[in-house]
């Protein structure tokens, strides 16, 4: 089924049918000078009554040629007639074939035709020729429907046209919503993993807490010593339930095995694994550079597991992003910072602005990864930033680059 095309603005109606009128008087006009010709050099003749009512069933026409889109099978057929008595009104029932035509419906164009070689037999009737055995009817009727045919092909070639272009914008339109509504999917989906795995890791913490502050509030008749240790195990199950607070980013636990239990979860990793990933990336054909790693397990002992684990998944996502959408350039990998400073991530890749792409399959586009990792950054405080550096190379000598960088909060 045709896609209807998009409405419009009255700006740019109003001037499509200003210049299609404009382009029907001028062949009008030409038709009419060409006539005049013949009449002028003897090889017909015509009154002036004739004169007169070509003219004004040309101008008729021309009103009537802005009617087309709301009956184009009866403007068509009314414009047909009176070209058998105009040849100002030519261009007009020209415009209006062609418009007939980007419909494509064949039985109304093939009624048209029939009128329309007709009209031209007639017109050669009331205003023949001098010397009519010079002429050859024959030829006048198989030009008329040559003529009639290269009108609809380029009617239908239009009408194809536009119907392409509205299939395309709906097209861009569909894939702009799926991904707008893939991302919210996708935040909907990082947002109920936290929710599960909060309930999940502070439940005890929590729970802890509450007994052995009640167990405070109480028992008055607690010695010194008792009271000391249970208020540190309520300092330490708080602060426990802090840090892990910050870890509810990290993925749903497994599904459960056959026997209903959920199977133990491995370590997850942190800044500590990242000398393991860079080497499993360079294995697999990556060239990685990195800076500001080679005393990094001695820099971020005092980092947070948490930060830790997230900064890991972000240089991962890095690398990951880069190697599908570049895999040809090389990798630049960056960790600095310092406690009460915070801890800075960059994670750069060139891209290509100049000469063709390198063969290789086309990734899946997706961006929900980079969605994810947002999520997890500014849970716990900190800031991500990625896109291309359109305006690198004027600035530091470096050709563009897509830049992925990540600011994570480090306590003092």
């Amino acid at each position: 089924m045709p896609t209807a095309p998009a409405r419009p603005s009255r700006a740019r109606r109003v001037w499509g049918e200003t210049w299609r009128v404009l382009v029907a008087l001028l062949t009008g006009l030409t038709v009419m000078v060409l006539v005049a010709f013949e009449v002028d050099t003897g090889q017909r003749e015509m009154s002036d009554g004739q004169w007169a009512l070509d003219f004004l069933v040309g101008l008729v026409g021309l009103g009537l040629l802005l009617l087309r889109r709301k009956a184009p099978l009866t403007i068509a057929l009314v414009l047909c007639v009176g070209a058998t008595v105009s040849s100002l009104v030519v261009g007009a029932e020209t415009i209006a074939v062609i418009s007939l035509a980007t419909t494509r419906r064949w039985w109304k164009i093939a009624v048209v035709g029939v009128v329309f070689v007709a009209a031209g037999r007639v017109h050669s009737t009331l205003h023949p020729y001098v010397a009519p055995e010079s002429y050859d009817r024959w030829i006048e009727l198989v030009g008329g429907a040559v003529m009639y045919a290269l009108f609809v092909w380029i009617g239908a070639y239009i009408g194809l046209r536009r119907e392409h272009l509205a299939s395309l914008r709906e097209r861009a339109e569909t894939a702009e919503r799926e991904q707008a509504s893939r991302v919210a999917q996708a935040q909907t989906a990082e947002r109920t993993r936290i929710a599960r795995e909060m309930h999940d890791v502070l439940a005890h913490r929590i729970s802890l807490v509450a007994m052995h502050a009640g167990a405070l509030a109480y028992r008055t008749d607690l010695p010194p010593e008792k009271v000391a240790e249970t208020a540190g195990v309520v300092r330490d199950n708080a602060h426990a339930a802090l840090t892990e607070l910050r870890e509810v980013l990290g993925v749903l636990r497994d599904p459960l095995d056959g026997d209903g239990v959920a199977p133990p979860e491995p370590p997850q990793p942190s800044l500590a694994d990242l000398a393991e990933l860079f080497a499993e990336a360079r294995a697999n054909g990556a060239d990685v550079r990195v800076d500001g790693i080679e005393d990094l397990g001695e820099r971020t002992a005092g980092l947070g597991e948490a930060v830790s684990r997230h900064a890991y998944r972000i240089v991962q996502e890095g690398l990951t992003n880069a190697r599908k959408h570049a895999p040809w350039a090389p990798v630049a990998v960056s960790v600095s910072g310092a406690p009460g400073e915070g801890l800075t991530i960059v994670v750069r890749n060139p891209v290509r602005s100049v000469g063709p792409l390198p063969e290789a399959p086309a990734p899946p586009p997706s961006g929900l990864g980079l969605v994810g990792l947002t999520e997890r950054v500014e849970l716990v405080g900190g800031r991500l930033t990625y896109g291309t550096t359109a305006d690198a190379a004027s600035r530091d000598g470096r050709a563009a680059a897509f830049v992925l960088e990540a600011w994570l909060p480090w306590a003092a």
